[in-house]
C-alpha cells in the first residue's frame, strides 16, 4: 500500500488567508482525519496479509495428513502404525528443533550469506520485518521436507533413527538450504538486493530445490546406505513388487497434497494485498496468486494424464498408483517457477516431469534401489527439472512483479542464460550440501547400528514388534506363514465342482471366515 500522509501547512492555504487562525485549525482537524484514517487502512492491510498467510500455513499442514495417507497406502498392513507415527514424529520433532534453531538459521537476519544468526527460540518476535505467522508458514514447509525422506526409508528403519534424522533436517540441513535461496541475505537468493549469483539469483519461488531436492536427496541417501527391504530384489536382481496395502489411502493421500499445495506455491507470495500499480486497478498480487494457483493445476494434471497413458503403453493397464505419484511429479516440479511462468509453458512442465519420473522409476529398478514411496525419484527428480524448467520458461513480466525489473528471465522467452546458470547452481549446491550433511548422518547411524531394525522384526512387520499391534487385522499377501493376523478372505469353492455362490456383500465369490 502506497505511504498515506498529510501536513497542515499543505492544507492552510487551500483553505484562505482572511482567517489563518481558523485555517491552521480546519488543517490540523483535516489531517488528524486522514492519518487516523491511513493508519486503519495500513492496519487493515496488515492484517489481510497475515491472515491470508495464516491461512496458506494452515494449508501447508494439512499436507502432512496427505503425506500420512499416502505414506501409509504405499506400505504393507504390518507395518501401517510405523509410517503413520513417524508422520506424527516429523511434526512434533521438526516443530522444536526449527522453533529453537531452525528459523533463526533460515530467516535470522542480518546475518552472513551462508546462515542467519537471530531469532533464536522467536526472540525479538515479533517485529517489523516479520510475524508469527511467518514462522508457522516456514516450520509447515520444514516438516514437508522431513516427510518426504521418512517415504524413502519406510518399513525397515529403527525408531530412534527417525527421530535422530527428523531433528537434524529440520533443525539444521533444511534451514541452511533455504538461507541460500530464501532470505534476503543468502549468497544466491532472488530476493538479495545486490551482488546477485549471475545478476539473477535462482529463482525458486515455493521449493521445487529448497524442499522437495532437499527430502528427496536426503532419502536417496538413507535408502542407498540402508538397502533395500527383504524380498524387494530376488538372487538375480530381478524387481520383485512389494506393494502397498490400500489403494484408496494412497488417493485420499494424493487428493489432500493436491488440496494442500494451493497453500504451497500461492500461498509462498505471503502478501496478497499488493497492487503492482500498472494502470489496472484490477490488476495486482492477487491475480498472480490466481495465475500461479492455475499453474500448479495445469502441471500436475498433465502430468497425471501423461502418466495414465504411459504407462498403460508400456505395462498394458492402468494404474492408479502410478497416475498418484505421476501427479505429484508434476506438482513437485511446477513448484519453483509456479509465480513466474504461463499457464502453457506449465503444461510443459507436467509432461516432461511424469516422463522424468518413469525414467528415474527404471534406472532404480536397474541400480537394486528400493524406494517405497519413489520419493527420491519423485520430489529430488522432478523437483530438479522443475528448476531447469524455470531457467527456461520464466517470463520477463512476471520476474518483474514477484523479483524487481531488470532481472534476467527465461532462456527459451528470450533471457538469455544466467538464470539456468543459476538454477544449475542451485541444483548442484543443494545435492553437495545434504550428500554431505543427511548422508554422513545416515552413514554413522548405521555404523551406530541405529539405521535398520533387524531381519525378523522386518519379516513379522514393525507394527506387531516395535508398537504393541497392528493397526488393524489384516491378511498380507507376502506373510510367509500363510496365517491370517484376525481378518481375510478366501474363495469359497464346493466340493462338486460346480459354481460357487456368491454374497453380494463380497466381491469376486470372497467370503469373510
Amino acid at each position: 500500500m502506497a505511504t498515506l500522509s498529510c501536513q497542515p501547512s499543505d492544507l492552510a492555504t487551500l483553505l484562505g488567508s482572511t482567517a489563518t487562525a481558523n485555517s491552521s485549525a480546519v488543517a490540523d482537524y483535516l489531517c488528524s482525519r486522514f492519518n487516523t484514517v491511513a493508519a486503519t487502512l495500513t492496519s487493515t492491510s496488515y492484517a489481510l496479509d497475515n491472515t491470508y498467510l495464516l491461512f496458506s500455513a494452515y494449508l501447508v499442514f494439512a499436507m502432512q495428513l496427505g503425506f500420512a495417507m499416502l505414506c501409509a497406502g504405499s506400505v504393507r498392513a504390518k507395518n501401517t502404525m510405523n509410517i503413520m507415527l513417524t508422520n506424527v514424529l516429523d511434526a512434533a520433532a521438526g516443530g522444536l528443533s526449527y522453533y529453537l534453531f531452525g528459523f533463526a538459521f533460515a530467516f535470522g537476519a542480518p546475518s552472513n550469506s551462508f546462515i542467519g544468526r537471530h531469532f533464536f527460540g522467536l526472540s525479538h518476535f515479533p517485529n517489523p520485518s516479520t510475524d508469527y505467522s511467518f514462522f508457522l508458514y516456514q516450520w509447515a514447509f520444514a516438516i514437508a521436507a522431513a516427510c518426504i525422506t521418512s517415504g524413502s526409508i519406510a518399513e525397515r528403519t529403527q525408531f530412534v533413527a527417525y527421530l535422530i534424522y527428523s531433528t537434524v533436517l529440520t533443525g539444521f540441513v533444511y534451514p541452511i538450504v533455504s538461507h541460500w535461496f530464501w532470505s534476503a541475505d543468502g549468497w544466491a537468493s532472488a530476493a538479495r538486493p545486490s551482488n546477485l549469483l549471475f545478476n539473477s539469483g535462482a529463482i525458486d519461488f515455493a521449493g521445487s530445490g529448497v524442499v522437495h531436492m532437499v527430502g528427496g536427496i536426503a532419502g536417496l541417501w538413507g535408502a542407498l546406505i540402508e538397502g533395500p527391504r527383504i524380498g524387494r530384489f530376488d538372487r538375480s536382481g530381478r524387481s520383485v513388487a512389494l506393494r502397498g496395502h490400500s489403494a484408496s489411502l494412497v488417493v485420499l493421500g494424493s487428493f489432500l497434497l493436491w488440496f494442500g499445495w494451493y497453500g504451497f506455491n500461492p500461498g509462498s507470495f505471503l502478501t496478497i494485498s499488493k497492487s503492482y500499480n500498472d494502470g489496472r486497478p484490477y490488476y495486482g498480487q492477487w491475480s498472480a496468486i490466481g495465475r500461479t494457483g492455475v499453474t500448479t493445476t495445469l502441471a500436475g494434471c498433465t502430468a497425471a494424464l501423461t502418466t495414465l497413458f504411459s504407462k498403460r503403453l508400456l505395462v498394458g493397464h492402468w494404474n492408479v498408483i502410478d497416475v498418484c505419484n505421476g501427479l505429484l511429479g508434476g506438482f513437485a516440479a511446477i513448484t519453483a517457477g509456479c509465480a513466474v511462468v504461463d499457464p502453457w509453458a506449465a503444461v510443459i512442465c507436467g509432461f516432461v516431469a511424469a516422463w522424468i519420473l518413469i525414467g528415474f522409476n527404471k534406472l532404480a529398478e536397474k541400480c537394486s534401489y528400493d524406494d517405497p514411496l519413489e520419493a527420491a525419484q519423485l520430489h529430488g527428480g522432478c523437483g530438479a527439472w522443475g528448476l531447469i524448467f524455470t531457467g527456461l520458461f520464466a517470463r520477463k513480466e512476471y520476474v518483474a512483479e514477484v523479483y524487481k525489473a531488470g532481472r534476467p528471465f527465461g532462456l527459451f522467452m528470450g533471457g538469455g542464460g544466467r538464470l539456468l546458470a543459476a538454477q544449475l547452481v542451485e541444483i548442484a549446491a543443494i545435492v553437495g550440501w545434504v550428500s554431505v550433511t543427511m548422508g554422513g548422518l545416515f552413514y554413522g547411524l548405521k555404523k551406530a547400528k541405529l539405521l535398520r531394525i533387524s531381519r525378523e522384526d522386518e519379516m513379522a512387520g514393525m507394527d506387531m514388534t516395535r508398537h504393541g499391534g497392528f493397526a488393524y487385522v489384516y491378511n498380507d499377501e507376502d506373510d510367509p506363514s500363510g496365517k491370517p493376523a484376525g481378518f481375510m478372505l478366501r474363495r469359497i469353492e464346493p466340493a462338486d465342482g460346480s459354481p460357487s455362490p456368491v454374497d453380494d456383500r463380497y466381491p469376486s465369490g470372497m467370503a469373510a471366515v
